[in-house]
């Protein structure tokens, strides 16, 4: 205990540092497959100005990138391709799920459309809406940053835990017909 301050001062202190530095240069990379990819654009042009957030980088390829920002509905077809971004992006790295579509399918209740990307990458913050205006993606961003902000280390070793996608189970084939008769009822 030098000076009388605690040994862990000076680490802490470094985390602190780390982690301002992560929050404030975020490098985007956009997922935009519908409608909300407009209003993805929109928050990283002059009127909404994305940059000012410090994720003024956007960057088209995932090892450059350290946030992923899924915007619009994801057909199974593509899910393969957005896996492949997820993995390629270096660690420490984060996840937008924005829009409906990308958060739960939205009105697209079909075998073809992913019913949520969380079931297979892990996302960390959702921005509900259809589509979700510019600045409900700004205050997004803002949650996330302060979210870095508080959590990490250093030496990244809490994302070293993250191999699985953190998301809801997949319904199980009973779950799945209960909810049908009960719409089925309704109707």
């Amino acid at each position: 205990m030098a000076l009388g301050l605690p040994e862990n001062i000076f680490l802490t202190t470094l985390n602190a540092a780390a982690n301002w530095a992560r929050s404030n240069s975020l490098w985007p990379m956009p997922f935009a497959t519908a409608c909300c990819g407009i209003e993805l654009m929109a928050t990283a042009a002059s009127r909404h100005d994305m940059a000012r957030f410090g994720a003024e980088v956007m960057r088209f390829s995932p090892r450059q990138c350290d946030l992923l920002i899924v915007a619009g509905r994801v057909v199974m077809k593509m899910l393969p391709v957005l896996q492949r971004i997820w993995l390629q992006m270096p660690e420490p790295k984060w996840c937008i799920s924005m829009g409906a579509c990308a958060c739960t399918g939205g009105v697209f209740d079909t075998y073809a459309v992913v019913q949520g990307v969380d079931r297979f990458i892990p996302v960390d913050l959702y921005v509900p809406g259809c589509p979700p205006r510019p600045e409900q993606l700004l205050r997004a961003l803002i949650d996330l940053q302060a979210k870095i902000r508080r959590t990490g280390t250093v030496t990244g070793r809490e994302f070293a835990a993250r191999t699985q996608p953190e998301g809801p189970p997949p319904l199980d084939a009973e779950e799945v017909r209960r909810l049908r008769t009960e719409a089925s009822e309704r109707e």
